[in-house]
């Protein structure tokens, strides 16, 4: 039942490892309480009290979409208790509210990220660059919904201009009166392969849900007169769609912010271009030998690309670094605990040599 909910070998490999619990997928979670699928259904759960101890960061505590270990799959003696979060091969996360460096995982294991954007005054390039530097890291793959294309004028202006900012991303638009956005986001939804909805409250994201689900599964509500949307749905959830296709649909989101992101796919143009400076340390800002600069010079760069390229490197804390320099960053960053990856590679050698 659980490959019907996503759990391919790797997983059901990793669960082995804890032979006396049982796997199960989160499919919904409501402040500390969660509901997770096992093989004899839906069981309602929360986190041991080991777990709430050993936890140092939000994003170690389980998301909708994550595998996780319980012990005990089903509800006859209460709810079922979480003791371990099986290793995510991809999540998307985002800053924590009312904190300073912490982070929290908005869905897991996920392989197709939708990053929908209404073509009314929810249009933001610089929002979706954000959006698509965030997505490419989750390791995921991002597909670019525009939505209410029915109410755009200029509807082949806006898809050229998405699509010169979402670099090898397919740009899907879609409209709620019309069963030809419905049908391509679709063809984007294989069975047992897990996809995300992420973007602003009002975009129309728990909409296309409900036509892919073929029903009211969601609430949605229209959108205020300033052009922004409602709050509709106010919790993360996992629905399995009629072609075997699995769904996680998360509150919406005007900002993320970038903790940590992929800027060599969501800024390929710029990366390219960046290996013609004349300087290998260039900040593409007054160097001489720029070729960054010099393709704004000639129009083939818009400045205001650059200007975001170089906000969101900033608050990702990569401000002047290249992309292998960023890069050894994120591997230092996931050794930390040993003081980086050069002290990771001499306490694996010491191990070794123990053995």
């Amino acid at each position: 039942m659980l490959k019907k909910y996503g759990a391919s070998e790797r997983f059901i490999q990793e669960a082995t490892l804890y032979p006396n619990l049982a796997i199960g997928r989160i499919c919904s979670q409501y402040k500390d309480l969660y509901k997770a699928i096992t093989h004899q259904g839906e069981v309602a759960a929360e986190i041991s009290g080991k777990f709430r101890y050993a936890a140092t960061r939000l994003s170690d505590y389980p998301a909708v979409g994550d595998f996780v270990m319980l012990d005990r799959s089903d509800n006859k003696n209460g709810n079922a208790i979480i003791h371990h979060v099986l290793t995510r091969k991809s999540s998307f996360e985002r800053k924590a509210v009312g904190t300073v460096n912490d982070t929290q995982v908005v869905a897991a294991n996920i392989d197709t990220v939708f990053l929908c954007m209404a073509l009314n005054n929810d249009y933001n390039l610089r929002r979706l660059e954000r959006y698509l530097s965030i997505a490419w890291d989750s390791g995921g793959t991002p597909v670019v919904v525009l939505t209410k294309s029915d109410i755009c004028h200029n509807l082949q202006e806006k898809l050229s201009e998405v699509s010169s900012v979402a670099i090898g991303v397919d740009v899907l638009a879609t409209s709620a009166i019309s069963e030809d956005g419905y049908n391509s986001i679709l063809s984007h939804i294989q069975p047992g392969k897990t996809v995300a909805f992420i973007g602003s409250s009002g975009v129309g994201k728990s909409t296309l849900i409900n036509r892919l689900v073929g029903g009211e599964i969601l609430q949605t509500s229209d959108i205020r007169k300033d052009g922004k949307g409602r709050h509709t749905t106010t919790r993360r959830q996992l629905l399995v769609l009629q072609n075997g296709g699995i769904v996680i649909d998360t509150p919406g989101m005007r900002e993320l912010g970038v903790e940590s992101a992929d800027f060599s796919r969501a800024f390929a143009d710029i990366d390219k271009l960046a290996e013609q400076c004349k300087f290998r340390d260039c900040t593409h800002q007054s160097e001489p030998g720029c070729a960054v600069q010099r393709a704004i010079q000639d129009g083939t760069l818009a400045e205001k690309r650059l200007e975001s390229y170089l906000k969101l490197k900033k608050e990702a804390k990569y401000d002047g670094l290249n992309s292998k320099q960023i890069e050894t960053e994120k591997i230092n960053a996931m050794f930390s605990g040993l003081g980086g990856m050069k002290n990771a590679r001499k306490f694996i050698k010491t191990k070794s040599k123990r053995r």
